[in-house]
């Protein structure tokens, strides 16, 4: 035998309330008396009544969901970002919806459609290759978070560190060491992450006075095996390095492989630096000196802008700091 449903009338009788004040409480539309909210609350949880999310989202005009394109779902930095997002929903109202985005412009647009034919009432974008205006003439008026990009004309609605400074500290660090012949593995030039990260690199040896570098360059796509792949490259065209700044630290765990499998010694013969500073970089070997993205607290802050969007309340977007995490995987020459 079925059980029986509790109706908001079963709520009201049980609370002595009308089934108006049961109403608005369980939509939050209009404010109610203390007293009485705490009494349906009461009668609530006493007759174990769950509400139905789809049938409050069509009475309010909203879903409760916000949806989610990532980029890679097995991406171990966006996998970060995605724990500090579910992290700060938690205990909202609001669920959250995923989608993939694959690096790939027309899949970023098709996820997006998806999700607004769902009627998500919010939207979140990890990293992607889509154009200011191409974004806004997608989303509209939808509230939208942009993380881990930055984005002409999207700087209130984005939470990301600054990739060309970080990049510039990290391969000046690299040139404090001594070491001048510095290969960079670049991610997807058509990313904007890697083109500041590049631009990072080009400004520093620049500003060393390094008089050419060009040959030292080559492009990956964020992958290990793109790592691989680039270490392999500057090799057979006798490219002479003695260190590398890769864009990821994916890219550095290829590189340092490519590396060993030609007994080349890292850092005694190369020394290697990362970017991210995912979970296993501590435990490469040796352990990756690498720059630390607060992928978390990203995740978490744009959690608290996109509720803040949702609930009409204030909220600050924050200025998240990059650091250099010095680890083994770098030797001073002379």
């Amino acid at each position: 035998m079925s059980e029986k449903k509790i109706t908001i009338q079963d709520i009201a009788r049980t609370a002595g309330v009308s089934k108006s004040t049961v109403s608005r409480v369980l939509n939050n539309s209009t404010p109610v008396n203390e007293g009485k909210r705490r009494l349906v609350l009461e009668a609530m949880k006493g007759l174990d009544f769950k509400p139905n999310v789809f049938a409050r989202s069509l009475a309010g005009g909203c879903s409760m969901t916000i949806g989610v394109i990532t980029q890679k779902m097995d991406s171990p930095f966006f996998s970060m970002v995605t724990t500090g997002l579910i992290e700060g929903l938690t205990g909202s109202d609001y669920s959250p919806i995923f989608v993939d985005g694959q690096w790939r412009p027309d899949q970023q647009k098709a996820a997006i459609n998806t999700l607004l034919d769902r009627n998500v009432d919010g939207l979140i974008m990890l990293g992607g290759d889509l154009e200011s205006e191409v974004l806004t003439g997608l989303v509209g008026e939808k509230p939208t978070v942009i993380v881990a990009k930055q984005l002409e004309g999207w700087q209130d609605h984005s939470v990301a560190i600054d990739n060309f400074e970080a990049a510039r500290r990290a391969v000046q660090y690299l040139l404090d060491q001594g070491h001048q012949k510095i290969a960079h593995i670049g991610g997807i030039l058509g990313h904007d992450d890697a083109q500041a990260r590049y631009k990072g690199y080009f400004a520093a040896m620049q500003q060393a006075e390094i008089k050419s570098f060009d040959d030292l360059f080559v492009e990956g796509d964020f992958s290990s095996m793109s790592g691989v792949l680039a270490v392999e490259n500057l090799l057979s065209r006798g490219i002479s390095f003695t260190a590398i700044f890769a864009a990821n630290d994916e890219m550095a765990y290829g590189a340092r492989l490519a590396l060993y499998r030609q007994g080349i010694r890292v850092p005694d013969d190369v020394s290697i630096v990362g970017f991210d500073d995912q979970p296993n970089s501590a435990y490469m070997t040796p352990p990756l000196t690498t720059v630390a993205q607060p992928a978390v607290e990203m995740g978490i802050a744009t959690a608290r802008i996109i509720l803040g969007k949702l609930n009409h309340s204030e909220y600050e977007v924050p200025v998240l700091p990059a650091q250099l995490v010095i680890r083994e995987s770098v030797a001073r020459i002379d």
